[in-house]
């Protein structure tokens, strides 16, 4: 390594103050023009960045709002009586929640005792209790979370972010989604779409299968040393670059030729970043590790731990299945026990890393539940008025924002839809949603196409 050129993790660094963001901008500046044909260059941010990393918590299904972050007295009062609102389901029986709110921590933020750990974070939490998005179906509500759009293929936040940005890590992809959603929109939840297929995710794990039987395939090859693999894959890239020489631009080629050279890179790196048998007892004990209802989503939050530490710019956790449409008891109740632990260790940890200042924490699903019950014991979809929590990264600690009605079936204050959180996001990593662009078919697209509104009440 040449010792006159910094690492993408010394630049993002120095962003700690503004001495330090100029000194970054000179810097990525060199190493941009040094390694300009590279879409996972290191990029200079529209302005001084208050998150470097993103761990997006996807509780997948649709957490209900009204039995885990949003207190409604008034909604366990009317327990039984029949909605009277034209437009929300007229007639339907309305059903308080079954689990008991309490204020937590000094900021007194209200808590359901589905998430006894998760409470005990309280001031760190941004709570944002007016969320909206366009439709309650899955798939759709889904794309619209990770895409901002329901209807067409487009890039993902994830995407977005490392194009914006480039990768921290010259051995590490610069986004990864462990055990990715394939239920609801399937690959696009992780894509690039028209962007730069390096841009797009490296998945990890899929499905029921537990996280600590994920691996990545051939990412080492038993027939080859590592000088010879070189030389190999030398060959490949002149043909594929005479090829671009020839053809000119073409986005295909350019990403075979990106991801040919992370992989081998990452054939000593990534299997070190995913071997968790070095951490403590005490760490293994904090995200729950050595518990059989905690220990899959356990793993997941300490590589997303690991591989922020790493420089992985962009991580992604999947749990499923939130969508109780009936026996809402036991299945929240079995989501919550295994989340709770798990994300309660990994803000603990991060925070006594030094990571949690630089780390955005997102938890959510893709739209709530409605107030009035279903099959007797269950909700259905609520896309009008949920909530979403973030940590760390600039974020307003110990603060909740907007509200639903008194029964929580729409926000009515403050309300804040999927366009206005990407583009607060977006601001946090240092980045201007609307000069983010991209062209493509014949005009500057976005991730908030042509809306969004930067939420500066919940930044600290």
């Amino acid at each position: 390594m040449n010792p006159l050129k910094p690492s993408r993790r010394q630049l993002l660094k120095s962003l700690s103050s503004g001495f330090g963001y100029l000194a970054f901008a000179g810097l990525a500046a060199q190493q941009s023009s040094a390694n300009a044909e590279s879409v996972l260059a290191t990029k200079r941010p529209h302005f001084r960045p208050r998150a470097r990393n993103v761990i997006f918590l996807f509780m997948s299904g649709g957490p209900s709002h009204v039995d885990t972050f949003d207190h409604k007295p008034e909604l366990t009062a009317a327990t039984g009586k029949t909605s009277a609102s034209p437009g929300r389901n007229f007639g339907a029986r309305l059903m308080g929640s079954p689990w008991s709110f309490r204020q937590h921590g000094e900021s007194g933020l209200w808590v359901s005792e589905l998430f006894p750990r998760v409470a005990e974070q309280a001031d760190e939490l941004c709570i944002l209790k007016g969320m909206q998005t366009n439709l309650p179906a899955h798939s759709e509500a889904t794309l619209m979370l990770h895409t901002g759009s329901s209807q067409f293929i487009r890039p993902s936040l994830g995407a977005w972010t490392l194009y914006g940005l480039g990768s921290e890590s010259d051995n590490l992809p610069g986004f990864v989604a462990i055990k990715p959603n394939t239920f609801s929109g399937g690959s696009q939840n992780y894509g690039s779409a028209f962007l730069p297929s390096a841009c797009q995710a490296t998945p990890i794990g899929q499905g029921r299968q537990p996280v600590a039987q994920a691996r990545i395939g051939n990412i080492r090859n038993p027939r080859l040393s590592e000088a010879l693999q070189r030389r190999q894959l030398d060959l490949i890239q002149s043909m594929n670059r005479g090829l671009l020489d020839r053809e000119g631009h073409h986005p295909g080629v350019d990403g075979v030729i990106e991801s040919y050279e992370l992989a081998f890179r990452m054939q000593d790196s990534l299997p070190t970043v995913l071997d968790i048998a070095g951490e403590t007892p005490s760490t293994r004990i904090l995200y729950g590790l050595d518990e059989s209802a905690t220990a899959d989503f356990g793993h997941q939050c300490l590589l997303a731990r690991r591989m922020v530490e790493s420089g992985v710019r962009f991580v992604e956790l999947t749990h499923s299945n939130w969508d109780q449409h009936r026996d809402l008891r036991t299945g929240h109740e079995e989501n919550a026990r295994a989340v709770d632990q798990p994300i309660a260790g990994l803000l603990t940890d991060l925070r006594a890393r030094g990571l949690l200042d630089e780390t955005l924490v997102i938890w959510g699903g893709e739209f709530g539940r409605t107030p009035h019950g279903q099959n007797e014991d269950g909700r259905d979809h609520n896309s009008k008025g949920f909530c979403v929590w973030m940590a760390g990264g600039g974020i307003r600690p110990g603060f909740a924002y907007g509200a639903t009605d008194e029964l929580g079936y729409e926000a009515v204050e403050n309300p804040v839809h999927i366009h206005d959180l990407h583009a607060t996001i977006l601001h946090l990593l240092g980045l201007n949603h609307e000069r983010l662009t991209y062209r493509y078919a014949g005009r500057d697209m976005r991730l908030t196409d042509i809306h969004g509104v930067v939420q500066d009440a919940i930044i600290s």
